[in-house]
């Protein structure tokens, strides 16, 4: 399927693309080397495209009393710059500041680990990035385009999956929240199956990004990325092997 959004900036803007790594392993790590594949791809339509790394994977997010703080407080200008609230705010800014989103994160025990959960707890914030209604939660930033690259020791789709999914809707939901719907999954599912196993997952990831990206039509539309509709989840083909 084709998803279609600009990744041409009209005025001589250039794309900014946020990587955040979420795996402990850093750049060793299965969804890190996926998510690093994506950008590629991302970069073979803006070769001038500005790549923001954001390394999280470490645990180098807390939240002190003062983001809690500020979360009761009547208005966003009431609440404290110091300590955590700062840290969201720049985390804010570096988001809003992307053009793309791009989230290599490994699932642990069915879902986000704990340092994804860091951030999103930094940048979906009340009063800032979303605001509550007699209808619910409205989002306050632009949709944008999002793809996250997932590894898992064990498989949770297809008609082989042995375990839960709680991130992907986990995801869908929360990004939501924010304003972001135009989310695109790829997916390497059973790394600690054996080598073997690992091989055939990885070369079938590749083969989906290899699909998808040869049906990406990138169209610009002035300055604000704007997909005209929310983008696919990317399945991976049944395989016996896998």
């Amino acid at each position: 399927m084709t998803s279609v959004f600009p990744m041409n900036l009209e005025n001589g803007q250039t794309m900014r693309i946020l990587h955040l790594t979420c795996s402990p392993r850093g750049q060793i790590s299965e969804s890190c080397r996926l998510s690093r594949e994506i950008i590629d791809f991302l970069l073979d339509r803006e070769p001038t495209a500005i790549v923001v790394d954001r390394v999280i994977g470490g645990g180098a997010l807390p939240i002190d009393a003062s983001y809690a703080t500020a979360l009761m407080q009547r208005s966003p200008a009431d609440a404290s710059p110091a300590g955590s609230m700062a840290e969201s705010e720049a985390l804010i800014q570096e988001l809003e500041s992307a053009d793309v989103l791009v989230i290599g994160t490994p699932m642990h025990n069915f879902t986000v680990p704990s340092a994804l959960k860091a951030w999103i707890d930094h940048v979906v914030r009340v009063g800032r990035t979303f605001n509550p209604t007699s209808e619910g939660k409205v989002g306050t930033l632009a949709d944008r385009p999002v793809f996250v690259a997932v590894s898992s020791g064990s498989r949770f789709s297809g008609d082989r999956a042995r375990q839960p999914d709680f991130l992907t809707p986990y995801l869908r939901a929360i990004l939501a929240t924010i304003g972001l719907r135009d989310l695109t999954f790829f997916t390497v599912e059973g790394s600690s199956l054996g080598p073997d196993v690992l091989a055939e997952a990885r070369a079938r990831a590749d083969r989906v990004l290899q699909q998808y990206f040869s049906s990406f039509c990138p169209r610009s539309i002035g300055n604000t990325l704007r997909p005209p509709s929310p983008a696919p989840l990317v399945p991976l083909p049944a395989s016996p092997g896998l």
